[in-house]
């Protein structure tokens, strides 16, 4: 079995219908989950069938080994089991979503930055299939149901079996073609593939991380060796992150995050089956069955503007939260910046528009809305005022009365901490 070995990196390797059509306005702690999916990534943890014996790897070699993997084609079976100890956001987001289709405009249910969330709740099986960059495709199995995510060079197609609703990007919509920002064709943020969930684990690495590895395991029939990533700072709300390293080709095999709360993982994903031979050319291919209802990008897009804020988009740089790496954001979406650092960074977001969250006082909200968001949140305070936190077992969130945003892997104190020092 490997030794415990360690060391320290320089950095160089790191979301019950309440509304109709308003209805968006009010899944704002249910996005707090989503963008705990955008922060952790994609993919149970398998009974143990013996630890393999394989050669010494000290964490640096192991990490390089992960960056240096040219594995670009493979299929398989994936579960992820997420407990973010929020309800299930599958059935609230399909409520939403029907709340708005009932509203004669409504969205299209294969729209991704719709479906995609439902992954931050629950367990799911899924399919995978790359062949390079241009060629992935995400299959969620659902009960008599499927719903898949194809992309194929500029061309990216979304389909929902269950409603016959399908979903259409291409060119810069696709994130191809002049090297602008793609249009979201899928939720940013949201991996693909098991490597893409542990480049952004990595990414805290640096002299606020720890990362070891932890001997060996068995995943889907392939030896392993695990990388275990632990914050060295106090306050955030990770406890640590495995990553199971294929021994021989460096593909992460599986994820597992513990919050440092205690109790089962947050989010305990990996492949049960995983074959890295080129995946037939069919899977990359896709053609609207006859009857099934288009939306292409911009439709979906102007609808999710209409009816309120995007889900993952109401937190700029919500890919980086836990991993050191907030960034900007989409443009237009608000103003964020980054206070503190590493696992404790916490996202400022000042959002032009959206005053605070609906009170009784000012009578804007169903008494729904705000009993919900009242059996969701606490009431704070401090010398920034009033507000309150959203908490998941992961990601929390600060919405004060006056419109700011506050949000990271971080606990509550922290997050009214950084609001008192802003303010």
């Amino acid at each position: 079995m490997a030794p415990n070995d360690s060391v320290e990196s320089n950095g160089g390797t790191r979301g019950t219908a309440v509304g109709r059509r308003k209805a968006a306005r009010y899944i704002v702690p249910v996005a707090v989950a989503g963008v705990a999916a955008a922060t952790i990534g994609l993919v149970p943890a398998l009974a143990s069938t013996g630890d393999p014996d394989l050669p010494k790897i000290t964490a640096q070699q192991l990490i390089e080994k992960i960056a240096a993997s040219d594995t670009q084609r493979l299929s398989g079976t994936v579960k992820i089991s997420t407990d973010l100890g929020l309800p299930s956001l599958g059935g609230l987001a399909g409520s939403f979503a029907q709340g708005a289709g009932d509203s004669g405009k409504g969205g299209s249910t294969a729209d991704p930055q719709t479906k995609m969330t439902e992954l931050a709740s629950g367990t799911h099986t899924l399919r995978v299939a790359a062949d390079g960059p241009d060629k992935q495709r995400v299959s969620i199995l659902e009960n008599a149901a499927e719903y898949s995510l194809i992309h194929n060079g500029d061309q990216v197609w979304a389909y929902d079996s269950r409603t016959n609703q399908a979903y259409h990007a291409a060119g810069d919509r696709a994130g191809q073609g002049s090297g602008k920002k793609s249009g979201h064709a899928a939720p940013e943020g949201v991996p693909a593939t098991p490597k893409a969930f542990a480049e952004q684990a990595l990414k805290a690495a640096g002299p606020t991380t720890s990362v070891t590895v932890d001997g060996t395991a068995r995943v889907a029939g392939r030896d392993a060796y695990k990388l275990v990533v632990k914050p060295r700072q106090g306050g955030s709300t990770i406890k640590s992150v495995t990553v199971a390293v294929d021994a021989e080709n460096g593909v992460p095999l599986k994820f597992t995050l513990l919050p440092s709360s205690g109790g089962k993982a947050v989010v305990d994903a990996g492949f049960t089956k995983v074959d890295f031979a080129k995946p037939a050319a069919s899977s990359f291919t896709f053609t609207p069955p006859k009857g099934a209802e288009v939306t292409e990008a911009d439709e979906a897009k102007a609808q999710r503007k209409a009816d309120g804020p995007e889900g993952l988009g109401m937190f700029p740089g919500a890919e980086g939260l836990g991993a050191g790496g907030l960034g900007a954001g989409d443009a237009g979406a608000g103003d964020a910046k980054v206070i503190g650092e590493g696992w404790n960074a916490i996202a400022e977001i000042r959002t032009p528009g959206f005053t605070g969250l609906p009170s009784k006082a000012s009578g804007d909200a169903p008494a729904e809305a705000r009993q919900f968001l009242d059996s969701l949140g606490d009431k704070v305070s401090g010398s920034f005022g009033s507000g309150t936190v959203f908490k998941t077992r992961l990601v929390n969130a600060l919405m004060t009365d006056d419109g700011r945003v506050y949000v990271g892997a971080v606990t509550p104190d922290s997050l009214v901490k950084a609001a008192n020092g802003a303010s």
